[in-house]
C-alpha cells in the first residue's frame, strides 16, 4: 500500500468531499493512517519500510504545522507590540507642536472632518476630491477665490447625492487653478499643537487644528511655545 492520498473516495472509487477546504491537517492524516493499519489485509500486511516512511511523513507534517502556528503567533505578537508602542508614543505628543503631511481624513459616525491645505499663491478655484478605499470619488468640493497661505475646507460627510457615507478613512486629492488658468497643487502640509488623541480601529490619530492626523503622517515634532504679548510699561 502506497502513500495515503489526500482525496477520500467512496465504495465506487469516486472522490468524496471531506470539508470546504479539502486540506488535510495532521489529525486527519493520523486518522487515515490508523484506519489504514486497522483495515489492512492480514495476508499482505504493510511492511516495516513503508510504515516507517508514512510515520516520517506524519512527523514532517506535524513539524510544518507547528512551525506555521509559531510563525503566525509571532507575527501577530509583533504587530500588537508595535501598535502598543505607537499608541504609547502618541500620548506623549499631547501639547507638542508637530509638522505633518497627510493625504486623507477619517470620518466617524457624526464628525465633519476639516481639510487643511496651504496654497503658495492666489487660486481662482480649488477642487478637493474625496475617495473611498476603492479609489472611487465620493465627493468633489470646490472653493473659489482662495488667498495664498493656510486655508481650510470642511467636509460634511456626504457624497455627491447628499447621502452620508460610511465610517472609515478617505483619501483626498487637491488641485487648483491660478489667475492665469494654470493648474497647480496646494500642499497638505499642516503645523499645529496636538490637542488630543483618538483611537480608531486600534490606530492612534492626533487631533491637530480640528483635524485627525495618523501618527504615521507626522514628520517633525517641536516644543510648543505659546506666544505671549509683552505688556507696555
Amino acid at each position: 500500500m502506497g502513500i495515503i492520498s489526500p482525496v477520500v473516495t467512496d465504495s465506487n472509487g469516486n472522490p468524496v468531499a471531506t470539508g470546504s477546504s479539502q486540506i488535510l491537517d495532521k489529525d486527519d492524516f493520523m486518522t487515515l493512517l490508523v484506519a489504514q493499519m486497522t483495515n489492512q489485509n492480514p495476508l499482505e500486511p504493510m511492511d516495516n519500510t513503508e510504515f516507517i516512511a508514512e510515520l516520517a511523513q506524519f512527523s514532517s507534517l506535524e513539524q510544518l504545522h507547528n512551525v506555521n502556528d509559531s510563525l503566525s503567533n509571532s507575527l501577530e505578537w509583533d504587530y500588537l507590540q508595535m501598535q502598543t508602542i505607537n499608541n504609547t508614543m502618541a500620548t506623549g505628543l499631547i501639547g507638542r507642536e508637530v509638522n505633518a503631511s497627510y493625504n486623507g481624513v477619517y470620518l466617524d459616525a457624526d464628525n465633519q472632518p476639516t481639510i487643511a491645505f496651504n496654497s503658495p499663491k492666489y487660486a481662482q478655484r480649488v477642487n478637493i476630491q474625496i475617495l473611498d478605499i476603492n479609489g472611487s470619488v465620493v465627493r468633489t468640493m470646490t472653493d473659489k477665490e482662495v488667498p495664498p497661505g493656510s486655508n481650510k475646507m470642511q467636509w460634511d460627510g456626504l457624497d455627491q447625492n447628499g447621502q452620508r457615507v460610511g465610517e472609515g478613512y478617505y483619501t483626498i486629492n487637491i488641485s487648483a487653478v491660478d489667475a492665469a488658468g494654470d493648474l497647480f497643487t496646494p500642499s497638505t502640509f499642516l503645523q499645529g499643537k496636538v490637542d488630543g488623541i483618538v483611537y480608531r480601529e486600534g490606530a492612534a490619530y492626533l487631533q491637530v487644528g480640528g483635524m485627525e492626523i495618523p501618527l504615521s503622517a507626522i514628520n517633525a515634532i517641536n516644543e510648543y511655545v505659546e506666544a505671549v504679548e509683552e505688556e507696555e510699561v
